[in-house]
Parts: C-alpha cells; structure tokens; sequence
C-alpha cells in the first residue's frame, strides 16, 4: 500500500476531523517549531531557557494547523512560521525582561530616523543618524545590536494592537485570492496589508532585501551576510534599522492597527 501523502492527511483532518491526522501534521511540522525557537534564542538572555521558547512554539504550530485555510494561496510553512513566531513573543512580551534603558534607546533611535528622514526627504545614511546622535557609524552599529538583542522585533510581533483580530503578520502581505466577500474585517485587513506593503517600499534597498531574504526567503542572518558580503552581526543590525523604519512609517496608519 502506498504512502499517503502529506495533502491526503490534511484532508482526513479538515474534511473528516480525523484527529490521528492532526497528530500526524503536528509531529511532521515539529520542525518548524524549532528553526524558528533556535533563529529567536539567539536574541534572548541566558535566564530564559530555550525549551520555554519551544514550548510556546509549539502551541503556535498547534494553532497553525487547526486553523490553516488552504484556499488562501498560502504555503502552510509560512503561516505557520508566522503563528509560531507570534506565540515565542507573546511568551518574550510576557516576561517583559528587556531593561528600561534599552526601552528608551529603541525609542531614541525610532524617533532619530523618523526625524532624519522628515528632514531630508529619504531614509537616512548610518553617517546621517549617527550624526544626530553624536556618535561615531561604530556606535550606531553597536547601539543597534544592543537594542536588538533586548527587543526580539519581528515583522511578526504585532506592530500596534495587542488583540489577534487586529494582528498585522508578514503572512497578511500575502495576497488573498480565496474569492471569498468583503466583510468589514477582510476590509480592515486589507488596508493594513496594504500599509505594511507601502512602508515596506520605502526601505532603503539593502534592508528591503534583508527583510525579503529572511521572513520570504526563509535564510538565516548569516546566509544573507553571505549573500551581502558583509557579518552576520551587520545583517542583524540592518534588520533591526528597518523594524524601526517601518514603525515609524506606520505611525500614520495607528488607527488601522488598533481598535
């Protein structure tokens, strides 16, 4: 007898509400759980321990698959990874263990490149932002791998609302083409989609790619830096340069972030 396929087990799942077929799609994406625990571990400290991240991951994954919609023209990887990643922060949000200096840097630097990029008409260069803070390309770099380190931001995380009806996730930029009708709801979420999409355009070229290799393309931070020529302690450093653009460029677009 065959092997049966991995679209025959969904089907058992969805269509007959087989739950050794749900067992079966938990235990075969198990490994996603861990990517994604071991890709985030790395910006945590050591006082968290890792299978907590796991473990939180795994109610993600649980939740993946129990409210995956194939019609939506969305690899279940991606939806899943988004779900997983979702349940890791909200677990990291929880524990609220970032210092309240490191808070105020993030601050600090969302509000210098809003500023630079008001005054000049274009996102600003390294030299252009370490300048408004008086500090030498060295020092940004490493103020951005202090902050990053301590703020684990994702295109993931919730960019304004705390209410998962309301949640803007790099799956949401995922065009919908189930052809099902315009709610109020599919509506709201369209527009954020759009927002999200928008602002995402405006990143200088170099953080557009990293963003598009590393939550489209799956890659690690050093595979990128590998792709870019430069370390992967650089890489997170413009990952985290366009998480605070982008937060920046949404704060026009607040009210479709929250309720």
């Amino acid at each position: 007898m065959p092997a049966e396929s991995l679209q025959d087990v969904w089907f058992r799942f969805k269509h007959r509400g087989d739950s050794r077929a749900r067992d079966t799609l938990i235990d075969n994406y198990t490994y996603l759980v861990k990517i994604t625990a071991g890709r985030i571990a790395g910006g945590v400290p050591p006082s968290l321990d890792r299978e907590d991240l796991v473990s939180a991951g795994v109610i993600g994954l649980i939740r993946a698959v129990d409210q995956f919609d194939a019609s939506r023209q969305v690899k279940f990887e991606t939806y899943a990874i988004a779900l997983i990643r979702g349940a890791i922060l909200e677990l990291l949000r929880g524990e609220d263990w970032a210092p309240r200096s490191v808070r105020d840097k993030i601050k600090l630097l969302e509000r210098t490149y809003a500023q630079v990029e008001m005054r000049l008409g274009r996102p600003g260069t390294d030299e252009e932002i370490a300048g408004v803070l008086g500090l030498a390309v060295d020092g940004l770099h490493k103020m951005l791998s202090e902050v990053a380190q301590a703020s684990v931001l994702s295109l993931d995380e919730t960019l304004f609302s705390s209410e998962p009806d309301t949640a803007l996730r790099v799956v949401d930029t995922v065009e919908d083409n189930s052809g099902h009708s315009d709610t109020l709801r599919s509506v709201e979420k369209r527009e954020r989609r759009h927002a999200l999409t928008r602002a995402i355009t405006r990143l200088p070229e170099r953080e557009h790619l990293v963003l598009s290799l590393y939550y489209y393309e799956g890659l690690t931070f050093k595979e990128i830096g590998r792709i870019l020529k430069v370390s992967e302690s650089r890489v997170f450093q413009l990952h985290q340069q366009a998480m605070m653009r982008l937060r920046g460029y949404l704060a026009a677009d607040r009210d479709l972030f929250s309720e």
